[in-house]
């Protein structure tokens, strides 16, 4: 039996998956990227971690999803959501394992040395780069696609095509209903924030010897390549995991599951 419960925390949405009988003490924590929210997790991923006996928790960053701040969304920027991060993690109590992805992995590389990490997962991550070398490869890669992704980031979600919008995160095996169902729910992202990630994030980021970190990516990930994800890895002394056929948003994909079981099986040899 899970239990799912929905709330708020410093006006943070909060959703739980609680399972009546877990074989971990350690809740996994998940994190979000740009445009969305913790429903992102709730659709798959929290429900199947809580099948397989982890307390499974997501937050919606500061004016995302259920979370208050919407009219203030635009000034957010990575220090906020790593307070935002840091805020849940205190109120969880104890150690956990955080799962982030895309720029929700970029927030617990820059958080983690703050906070009591059993284990870090890092999903198709922002490189340490930063976001202007891969948004040159893009533009130069793929004019009409790199035009698509701006009128998602300097827009609205709603001004890129469900075709654009497939092409830039998901594959072409996505069924049409469940790619409207995703594009709904998306939203604007902060500018500051998107500023912040635009330029090398070395400085930020450091590696904290004693977590476990597991770095995954997509063989099909239109936004970063394997060698972004390969650069992130580097920084934390890991080979990646590289999920055959996966695009960018992971935990939506019709193959979701491999992913969700690698992870799972890390974690069950890194915190048994």
């Amino acid at each position: 039996m899970i239990t799912r419960k929905s709330t708020k925390i410093h006006g943070l949405e909060f959703i739980s998956h609680i399972p009546k009988s877990q074989k971990s003490e350690i809740p996994v924590l998940f994190v979000h990227g740009a445009f969305v929210a913790a429903w992102c997790w709730d659709e798959y991923f929290l429900p199947y971690f809580a099948q397989c006996g982890f307390a499974a928790h997501a937050l919606s960053l500061r004016g995302h999803g259920g979370s208050d701040n919407w009219e203030t969304l635009s000034l957010a920027s990575m220090d906020d959501y790593e307070a935002d991060v840091l805020a849940v993690v205190r109120h969880l109590g104890g150690r956990v394992i955080v799962v982030g992805h895309s720029m929700g992995a970029m927030v617990l590389q820059r958080s983690l040395r703050r906070m009591p990490a059993a284990a870090a997962v890092l999903m198709a991550s922002v490189p340490p780069e930063g976001l202007f070398g891969s948004t040159l490869m893009l533009a130069a890669r793929d004019p009409d696609l790199f035009k698509e992704i701006n009128l998602i980031q300097y827009t609205h979600p709603a001004f890129a095509t469900h075709r654009g919008l497939q092409r830039a995160i998901f594959s072409e095996r996505i069924a049409d209903a469940d790619l409207g169902r995703h594009f709904a729910r998306m939203q604007p992202e902060s500018q500051r924030a998107v500023f912040d990630m635009s330029w090398p994030q070395h400085f930020f980021i450091a590696r904290k010897h004693e977590v476990p970190v597991l770095v995954v990516g997509g063989t099909d990930d239109a936004l970063f390549s394997p060698a972004m994800i390969e650069s992130t890895a580097r920084i934390h002394g890991v080979a990646p995991v590289m999920i055959p056929d996966m695009a960018h948003a992971m935990m939506l994909e019709p193959n979701w599951q491999v992913a969700a079981d690698r992870i799972v099986g890390w974690l069950s040899d890194v915190c048994a």
